[in-house]
C-alpha cells in the first residue's frame, strides 16, 4: 500500500509582465510528493474565475488529485505580482484576500489528514482567520506534522508561527528564515546551538536547514548531519527547495538515516534546478543519475 501523504496551503499564478506560471510551495510539494509515489491529497482552495480552471487543469495535468482542492464563490485565484524590471532587485506582490484565505474544515479533510502518514503545511497559508483557524484545527491529530515554514513580509506574526511550532514534529526552515527566528526568539548566533534550542524548546523531532547552494543539515535530536549539495548546471531554481522537502519526505518515511535523507534530498533539488520550473516530471532513475554523475 502506498504512504500518504496530505499537504495543506496556497497554490497560485506568479504573474510577470509577459506571463504567468504555476506555483506556490505546497503545491509544488505536493506534485512532488505525487511524482515520487505517494497518495497524495492537497487542500487548496481557487477563485471560481479562469485562473482556478487553468489551475485546476494544470495540476490535474501532472496526475494531481484535485478532490480536496475547494472552490470558492467570492474570492478570486491567487496571483503574486512580480515585478522583476530590475533583475538584481525582483519584488513579489502577494495579492490579499484570495480564495486560499478561506479554506474551510469539514469532516472529509480532517479525515484524510489523521489517515494520512504525513501532514505538510506551512505558515503563509494561515495568514487569513479562517485558513489559519482551520489548520490549527487540522493539526489536532496524531498524525506526524512537518512544518515548512515561509515567512514572507508582511503576511505572518511571530504569535502564529510559534503556535505553529508548538504543533509541529519537524520543522524545515531555510538559513533566511532561521536568521528571523534567531533574531525575533533570541536565539544563538551559532547556527548549531540555534537549531538545538529550537528543537529543544519545541519538542521537535528533527530540525532541516537548507543551504541553498551549499546543501543542508538536519539536526536529529543528538547530532548535526551536513551534506554540501551537488554541483550542477542551474536552468532554474525556483521550487528547488520544494524538491528538496519532498526528497526529504521520501526518505523519512522510508526510516532512512539522516545522511540518506540529505543525500536523496539534495540529488533532487539539484535535479531540478537543472530545469526549468519548479515541478519539471522526472522518475526516480533521474535522481540516481545526478547522485552517480556528480560528486557532492
Amino acid at each position: 500500500m502506498h504512504k500518504k501523504v496530505v499537504i495543506f496551503g496556497e497554490m497560485l499564478w506568479d504573474c510577470f509582465s509577459d506571463k504567468n506560471i504555476p506555483g506556490g510551495a505546497p503545491m509544488n510539494v505536493a506534485l512532488h510528493i505525487q511524482y515520487l509515489g505517494y497518495d497524495t491529497t492537497f487542500i487548496s482552495k481557487v477563485g471560481k474565475d479562469q485562473l482556478g480552471i487553468d489551475l485546476l487543469d494544470f495540476v490535474q495535468s501532472k496526475s494531481l488529485d484535485i478532490g480536496m482542492i475547494q472552490k470558492d464563490e467570492s474570492h478570486e485565484t491567487s496571483r503574486v505580482v512580480v515585478d522583476d524590471s530590475d533583475k538584481e532587485n525582483i519584488k513579489y506582490e502577494i495579492v490579499k484576500p484570495v480564495a486560499w484565505d478561506f479554506i474551510s474544515w469539514n469532516q472529509e479533510v480532517q479525515k484524510r489528514v489523521n489517515e494520512a502518514d504525513a501532514f505538510v503545511f506551512g505558515s503563509l497559508a494561515a495568514r487569513s482567520k479562517e485558513s489559519s483557524e482551520t489548520l490549527l484545527k487540522l493539526l489536532e491529530t496524531h498524525t506526524l506534522k512537518i512544518l515548512d515554514i515561509n515567512i514572507r513580509a508582511p503576511h505572518y506574526s511571530f504569535d502564529l508561527i510559534e503556535s505553529l511550532l508548538m504543533k509541529a514534529d519537524i520543522l524545515k526552515i531555510n538559513d533566511d528564515e532561521l536568521m528571523i527566528l534567531k533574531e525575533e526568539l533570541e536565539l544563538s548566533n551559532d547556527i548549531e546551538k540555534a537549531i538545538t534550542t529550537l528543537a529543544q524548546n519545541y519538542k521537535l523531532k528533527l530540525v532541516c536547514v537548507t543551504l541553498g547552494s551549499k546543501g543542508a543539515m538536519i539536526y536529529d535530536g543528538k547530532q548535526l548531519h551536513r551534506h554540501p549539495g551537488y554541483k550542477v548546471i542551474v536552468e532554474d531554481t525556483v521550487g528547488s527547495g520544494d524538491a528538496f522537502l519532498s526528497g526529504f519526505i521520501h526518505q523519512f518515511l522510508q526510516n532512512k538515516p539522516a545522511n540518506e535523507i540529505l543525500d536523496f534530498a539534495c540529488a533532487l533539488g539539484a535535479l531540478v534546478a537543472t530545469n526549468k520550473g519548479g515541478t519539471p516530471q522526472y522518475d526516480l532513475k533521474s535522481i540516481d543519475n545526478i547522485r552517480k554523475s556528480y560528486s557532492s
